[in-house]
Parts: C-alpha cells; sequence; structure tokens
C-alpha cells in the first residue's frame, strides 16, 4: 500500500549548501507500512500520471492519491536542534534581561514548577502541539531537572508522534536552592532511569529501540550547573553508550564563558580521551566538555555566539554539531554566531528556536532570524565596504564567512543541517529516495489566512496566468514562505508517513 504525493518538490541537497532541488511536477510515493520514500519522479505532466503509478504497480486499492492545490507545495519537515519543552509557558517574559539574570528571576522559577507532574502533563500537551504545529518534525528537547516531568515529556512526545531526542538536566550547583538536585549521584541515578523509560517505549513503526522515533538524550545544562564529578559520571555514560546523543551549551553569553572558565582552572580537567600532546594548559568551554569525554561526533552545542579559534578547530576535530539560536541570541543581548565561518570550517551546524530565550516555536522565526545575523555578521566584517559591490553574485558560492546566508543555506539550515547535527541524516532532512517521509504539505495560499504573506493565487489573479507552477514561481513561493510564513501556512505535517499535525490537522 502506498501514498502518492503529486505537486511542487522543495528539497535540500546531499553536500550543497548553495543548491536545492525545486521540481513543480514530481510524483513522489511513500510506503504506508514503513513510512519510507519508495519512490520520486520528475516533471510528471498530469496527463502521465497515471501511467508513472502503473509503472511501478500501483493501481486500485494499492493506492492513496494526494493532489496538492496550486500554491501547495511539500517541503521536508524542520528540525530544531535546541529547545526547552518546561519553559514554552513563559515565552516572552523577561526580555530586558541577559542570560544569567534571566535564567535566575524567569526561567528557573518557571521550570521549578513542572515537579508537579500534572501541571507538567498539562503543560506539555500544549507546548508540544504547538511545536508539531509550527511545522517541527524532529525536536531536541530538554526537559526540566524533575525525572518524573521528564518522563511524562517523553510520553507526550511518543503519543503525539513526533521524532524527538528527551533528556532531564543535570544541575547540581549554581542553582537557587528550590531548583538544584540533590548530589551528582542523584543525578546520574534519575538520568539512567530517564533513559531506561524512553528505550522501553515502543518503537512507532516496529522494531529495535534504536528505530523508535524518540530516544534518550544526556543533557548537562552548561559546565556552570555540573560539578567536576558530575561530568565526570555523564562522560562515563557516554563512553559506555557510544550510540547516547549529548547537548548542552557553550559559549553564548561573555559573563557565562568567564564563569566557566574560573570554574574549571586547567589544574582539576583531566586529560581528553584520546587526547595526543600535552595537557591543554588554558581553558577553554569546548575543552571542559572534551575534558570530561562530552564532545563527540554526536554532540549538539547550543549558541556557540564566542567560540575562540582553538575551540572551533577542536569542535571540528570531534565533529560535534553546532546549534544556532539567533532568535534568542538577539533577544538576550548574547551576540551572533559567526555560522558562515564555521560552515567554511565544514561544521555541522543546524538551528534551534531555544524557547524561551527566543520567544518563538517556530523554525520559521529561527530561519529569519538567522538571515538578519548572517547580514549583521556581514556588515560588521572588515572588508563589507570592499565586497558589498560584487557579493550580490556572489551571494550562491562560498566561502560563506563574512557573508549574508542564501535562502539554499537557511533552507538547508533548518532541515538537513538540522538532520546532520543530529546524526540522522541517512533517515531524515531531505525528500530523497530510501528516506523517511517527514514533511510538511505547505500553502501560500490566500486562504491559508495569514496576512502577511500575499498568496500566489492572488498574483494570478491579477496576472491572468495558468495554474501551472513553474521552477522560478516555485522558488519565489518558498522564499515567501520562509520570511512572512507561520503555522497558518503549513497545511499538514507528517512523521514517517504518518499525518500527526498541521492547520488541517487541528480542524478534523
Amino acid at each position: 500500500m502506498s501514498t502518492v504525493f503529486y505537486g511542487p518538490l522543495v528539497t535540500p541537497t546531499t553536500g550543497s549548501l548553495s543548491s536545492y532541488l525545486a521540481i513543480p511536477n514530481a510524483a513522489l510515493s511513500v510506503s504506508r507500512d514503513t513510512g519510507t520514500i519508495q519512490w520520486i519522479e520528475e516533471d510528471v505532466h498530469p496527463s502521465a500520471l497515471q501511467d508513472v503509478m502503473a509503472k511501478y504497480g500501483i493501481v486500485g486499492e494499492d493506492l492513496f492519491l494526494v493532489e496538492l492545490q496550486t500554491g501547495e507545495f511539500l517541503i521536508p519537515g524542520f528540525i530544531d536542534t535546541h529547545t526547552h519543552g518546561p519553559q514554552v509557558p513563559n515565552m516572552g517574559s523577561g526580555q530586558e534581561h541577559e542570560l544569567l539574570d534571566w535564567l535566575a528571576k524567569v526561567t528557573f522559577p518557571t521550570e521549578a514548577k513542572f515537579k508537579d507532574v500534572a501541571f507538567a502533563r498539562r503543560a506539555y500537551t500544549s507546548a508540544v502541539r504547538r511545536i508539531i504545529d509550527n511545522g517541527t518534525t524532529t525536536c531536541c528537547y530538554y526537559g526540566s531537572l524533575h525525572l518524573e516531568g521528564t518522563k511524562v515529556l517523553a510520553d507526550i512526545v511518543h503519543n503525539f508522534g513526533q521524532r524527538a531526542f528527551v533528556g532531564k538536566c543535570n544541575m547540581d550547583r549554581n542553582s537557587p536552592d528550590y531548583y538544584v538536585e540533590a548530589s551528582s549521584q542523584d543525578s546520574v541515578l534519575h538520568t539512567l532511569e530517564l533513559i531506561t523509560h524512553i528505550r522501553s517505549l515502543a518503537p512507532s513503526a516496529g522494531g529495535s529501540p534504536s528505530n523508535a522515533l524518540v530516544q534518550p538524550i544526556l543533557t548537562p545544562r552548561f559546565a556552570i550547573s555540573c560539578t567536576p564529578e558530575l561530568l565526570t559520571s555523564l562522560g562515563g555514560i557516554a563512553a559506555s553508550d557510544p550510540s547516547l546523543t549529548i547537548q548542552t551549551h557553550i559559549s553564548e553569553n561573555a559573563a557565562e564563558i568567564v564563569f566557566t572558565k574560573s570554574l574549571f582552572p586547567p589544574s582539576i580537567l583531566p586529560t581528553p580521551p584520546n587526547h595526543h600532546g600535552p595537557k591543554p594548559t588554558e581553558t577553554t568551554y569546548a575543552g571542559v566538555y572534551d575534558a570530561y569525554g562530552l564532545l563527540k561526533s554526536n554532540t549538539i552545542l547550543a549558541h556557540a555566539v564566542h567560540l575562540e579559534g582553538s575551540e572551533v578547530d577542536l569542535i571540528k576535530r570531534r565533529n560535534a554539531g553546532i546549534s544556532h539560536c539567533p532568535t534568542s541570541n538577539f533577544n538576550l543581548r548574547s551576540g551572533w554566531a559567526k555560522v558562515g565561518a564555521l560552515l567554511d570550517k565544514g561544521i555541522k551546524v543546524g538551528l534551534g528556536t531555544d524557547v524561551s530565550g527566543g520567544f518563538s516555536p517556530s523554525i520559521l522565526t529561527a530561519v529569519q532570524h538567522a538571515s538578519i545575523a548572517s547580514k549583521v555578521v556581514a556588515l560588521s566584517a572588515p572588508e563589507h565596504k570592499h565586497t558589498q559591490a560584487h557579493h550580490h553574485t556572489a551571494a550562491t558560492t562560498i566561502p560563506f564567512a563574512n557573508r549574508h546566508l542564501p535562502v539554499s543555506t537557511l533552507l538547508y539550515l533548518a532541515t538537513l543541517g538540522g538532520a546532520e547535527v543530529c546524526n540522522l541524516q541517512e533517515k531524515v532532512g531531505s525528500l530523497e529516495v530510501g528516506k523517511e517521509f517527514d514533511a510538511l504539505v505547505v500553502s501560500v495560499r490566500e486562504d491559508s489566512g495569514n496576512p502577511n504573506l500575499w498568496g500566489v493565487d492572488l498574483d494570478q489573479e491579477l496576472a491572468g496566468s495558468g495554474s501551472e507552477t513553474d521552477k522560478s514561481e516555485l522558488e519565489g513561493m518558498l522564499e515567501r514562505f520562509l520570511f512572512c510564513g507561520d503555522d497558518r501556512n503549513i497545511r499538514r505535517v507528517y512523521v514517517r508517513g504518518q499525518l500527526i499535525g498541521g492547520k488541517e490537522f487541528r480542524r478534523a
């Protein structure tokens, strides 16, 4: 049994940050048993659709056909590489603060409420539904420090059918008395119990726990909140279970970096695993994680606003990934990450909403602010005056350092780049044969109800043109969606071929 989608399709392509595929008339088949993409045919004229399906033996009861309307297109689902589930209730609060004050005055009081499991269930049900309906098919969730509340988060994500990593924050120091773990031992025991709980959830499509949509993730909140004993234990867990993904924060705020270095002088840091050469004589933020065995190819580092050169090199050697969170970085006055330079180094980069430092659960907002951040970097570059004249023609070529990010790169960061950060690029992130169908049906029609986006059907009405979309029109539709779209333009959200959200799902 198959579902065949017919209409415009947009997808990034593996290995390219400067181009993407825009196919006005594509036919894409999804297995209804496994949720994987079986085949894709390009440039299928409406009159040839039945012949194409017959070629693959899809006839009669074997077929469920979804024909997209004019102004609709398929796109890979968004991947949010960094967000905080228990912070959704305080989105938009505390905008006057920088990071450390914001944590103390706004965030920790809210997260402390998640000790109440009934409250956690109500809040997480609403939070996860909002995130899915904004088009996020894969999400990296920080829970609170509470074991039972974070189990609830994992259960809700699992029941909703979203792909996700769920972790409980590890934080046994430098936190308020009402919101801190009793000891490093308690933190580790609760972490191991959460990992066991999440792996006990039945895989949605059968098979082994490694095929489950919801996976556990080690979550040392940041170095400041963890004692050396706790980081040592977490590094031990990571070493004994190499498949376990790790998420944490790095170099978000200048004061945070100073505090981190004061807590971890070189004299107390262990020698990093697999380290060659003399032990580092100066502390770096990335070096702290590396020393405890927490900087690996499956580590997700959020922010990376103020990385030192040696840290960039270290992150590249370890093949760790960066979650770029521009909304939060602007909002908490942390700064702007030089994403172009990271991409030039070949470092994996995806986007994160970082709710509620970021005030929106939508990756579209992160896309828009990532574009602005790259322009701020370009405007701040010493050579700006000499490069701006020719940059227009060079916008789709590398290098990316000190240049604004083109649409192709923004699309990549929101989808396939995020998949690479999560080491899921073989499964999701683009619409390719053999990958799982995590996808959105997007509408840029007037009837989507978004007054901020000019409907493509109005273009056709005013111009008197036909209903067929060509490649340049599809590229224009994508750009309008990325810069003016919101959840009203997301008709349907699919994960592994199953409809789990979107505007039409909410109406059902």
